[in-house]
């Protein structure tokens, strides 16, 4: 059995999440790097954790969220269907069961907005770990004078949480966003599909979806 600890330590992996970023750096997009996928990878655990599915489902979930972003080390565009691909051969070569493969694969492969379905529970746990990590230092740009659109929305988000309320049975994501920095229509611009997604990954597995911005429910 492919255990999460094997997949932390593994050189081929940790490379391609390493180089993955960097080729992210030079488009000038936000931080993918360990902080990122470790945050998505746990919180994907916890999510089937807390809903009660099996201790080898929540594994997969945090293998998935671990690996989801290395497709970008071939290019952005279609990066969640290069990274299933890339991840098929990895765990194949280890060994890993073919359905848990193809949880994993099918996960990796339906996270990305742009094509993303929660066609599973590991894929829906995936996208509400992933759509939620918004925060202030996944922006690289240091020169507020040249943020553009997408630094000013993470860079004004000064906290942010999210929570699953297993017996409410809704995961709701909490932020203080500085309206100075950026306004609330201008967060709905660019993460409006997001947090639809979030909605659908969530109704997967039989939960609402809540956004609250400075104490309002917005969605």
């Amino acid at each position: 059995m492919i255990t999460s600890t094997e997949i932390k330590q593994n050189e081929q992996i940790r490379t391609y999440i390493e180089k993955a970023d960097e080729a992210l750096a030079a488009l000038g997009y936000t931080e993918h790097s360990y902080a990122h996928v470790t945050r998505v990878a746990h919180f994907a655990e916890k999510i089937m954790a807390d809903l009660g599915y099996p201790r080898r489902m929540q594994e997969l979930a945090w293998i998935a969220g671990y690996m989801h972003d290395i497709g970008n080390v071939i290019n952005r565009i279609d990066h969640a269907q290069s990274g299933a691909v890339m991840a098929f051969r990895i765990l194949d070569k280890l060994g890993m069961p073919a359905d848990e493969i193809a949880t994993v694969c099918s996960a990796i492969g339906n996270h990305d907005e742009s094509t993303a379905f929660p066609v599973n529970a590991v894929a829906a746990a995936l996208i509400l770990a992933d759509k939620t990590d918004v925060r202030r230092t996944r922006v690289r740009n240091r020169d507020k004078a040249t943020f553009d659109i997408h630094d000013r929305v993470n860079y004004a988000v000064e906290k942010a949480s999210t929570t699953l309320d297993a017996a409410g049975k809704a995961v709701v994501l909490d932020l203080q966003l500085d309206t100075g920095m950026s306004p609330v229509i201008d967060y709905f611009e660019i993460f409006l599909e997001r947090m639809l997604l979030c909605r659908k990954a969530a109704e997967k597995l039989g939960l609402s979806f809540r956004l609250v911005v400075n104490g309002q429910t917005v969605l």
